[in-house]
């Protein structure tokens, strides 16, 4: 299908780069030309694993291209889907751009009799597609709402495996409001093979808005519990965890005898808490429209209360160790809120840095690709922090050593000369057992 892409986030360029993989003919539609122009130059705006290699291939291949003219890209469209930011602001979804594009598609539409599909894939609440974006599209078409269709079409892409989840999903949520639309879907994602789950638009934001605020529920629980195995003493929380994840509800047992180990135990974890681009804002929105619409929303309210406070618990830990770390050299080892992304949006990194500059540490801090996003986004008094390349070489300098994000070169922390030293494992990335002879912190540990 000759398809168009509005946006070229991390949802956007990845999507129509995926698509046009597949076999499709894809348009990406970009008000940055800056990012039009690399995109075209095989150039990626965002890091992502196997996104330059991918995007030379299809652009190579002449199926994708990207432009800023959107008429253009809508003349050649038989479907469009809008992939634009929906940030959160002061605790509620921002639909702006969302809006925006919807009035633009409605404008097209005026001067046009074609009939366009329009699937929504950036992540939204209940009743934004079928409510705010047919009203937006109607209003600037001049009424006539026989000339578009409306479809969902949630994302459920981690960054640093966005290619990979998207090639090779686990299910494919398809909402639509109309029967042409429904075949658009289907004709889009027939060359994926998995459970595709067809509903209406409203029940497909939902599930998106479920699925992560279940994963947060998890972290935020894991982290409370762990909190508390560290505050009672005596108790390593991973014990814990492994008594409880040895239940076959969460872990079956195979017919060979082993287990299944499921990703999603991962999330019960502890840690300084979650973060990124989805969690966070997808939780805070989904909580407002539910006050907003008389419900207290008590659990998602302790769901974010816990998350914000966890990363003080590295602060926390460390003063009770060292009585007062004024001058204290803390060496902070990662910034983006994940490993394999540069996207330090919500990181616990910045909470963590906030924490330690304001007990007058000594602080450095490294991360292999997200020091320059830490720098410009994370609103942290950068100018009070050294940032490295060489973390092996800083070492030998610090007093603590803290790992923020599980980065893979982190794991030759154990090799390197830590003798006497506080190593505080926030991730759970290594063991107590690589520092026998340092003193070894993480959450939900004290024994």
């Amino acid at each position: 299908m000759k398809l168009s892409v509005i946006g070229t986030g991390y949802v956007g360029l990845v999507s129509g780069v995926c698509l046009a993989s597949k076999g499709h003919d894809v348009v990406c539609v970009d008000v940055n030309e800056e990012k039009v122009r690399l995109i075209n130059d095989k150039i990626p705006p965002i890091h992502e694993e196997g996104l330059p290699e991918l995007l030379r291939s299809v652009l190579d291949e002449r199926k994708f291209r990207a432009t800023s003219n959107l008429n253009e890209a809508l003349d050649f469209c038989e479907a469009v889907i809008i992939a634009v930011g929906t940030p959160t602001v002061d605790g509620k979804i921002d639909l702006t751009y969302l809006v925006q594009a919807a009035r633009q598609i409605g404008a097209y539409l005026k001067s046009t009799n074609k009939f366009l599909s329009v699937i929504v894939k950036s992540t939204v609440l209940p009743t934004t597609t079928d409510v705010v974006v047919r009203q937006a599209i109607t209003d600037a078409c001049g009424g006539n709402i026989s000339q578009f269709g409306l479809g969902m079409n949630p994302e459920f892409l981690r960054e640093g495996n966005a290619i990979s989840d998207f090639n090779f999903p686990d299910r494919i949520v398809l909402g639509f409001e109309d029967s042409k639309t429904r075949e658009v879907l289907s004709k889009i994602y027939e060359p994926w093979h998995v459970d595709k789950v067809y509903v209406n638009t409203r029940t497909a934001e939902m599930i998106k808005y479920a699925n992560n605020c279940l994963l947060a529920l998890q972290i935020s629980a894991a982290n409370e519990l762990a909190n508390l195995a560290a505050t009672l003493g005596g108790i390593d929380f991973m014990d814990v965890f492994r008594g409880v994840t040895l239940d076959k509800r969460w872990n079956p047992v195979r017919t060979d005898g082993y287990r299944t180990e499921p990703e999603i135990l991962t999330y019960l974890v502890p840690g300084p808490g979650f973060g990124g681009s989805c969690f966070p804002k997808d939780v805070q929105a989904i909580r407002t429209q539910g006050q907003d619409n008389g419900l207290p929303m008590e659990i998602l309210e302790g769901v974010l209360s816990v998350n914000e406070k966890q990363p003080e618990q590295v602060t926390k830990i460390l003063e009770a160790h060292f009585g007062n770390l004024k001058g204290k050299n803390i060496l902070l080892l990662g910034l983006a809120f994940k490993p394999e992304t540069d996207d330090v949006r919500e990181s616990a990194s910045i909470r963590i840095s906030e924490g330690l500059l304001a007990q007058n540490t000594n602080l450095v801090a490294h991360d292999p690709i997200a020091t320059e996003n830490f720098i410009k986004f994370s609103g942290v008094q950068t100018s009070a922090i050294r940032f490295i390349h060489d973390w092996r070489a800083e070492v030998a300098n610090a007093d603590a050593i803290v790992v923020a994000t599980r980065w893979e070169e982190y794991k030759a922390l154990p090799g390197l000369k830590v003798a006497g030293k506080v190593v505080f494992d926030t991730r759970r990335l290594l063991s107590p057992r690589d520092f026998p002879n340092s003193t070894y912190f993480s959450i939900g540990r004290r024994v």
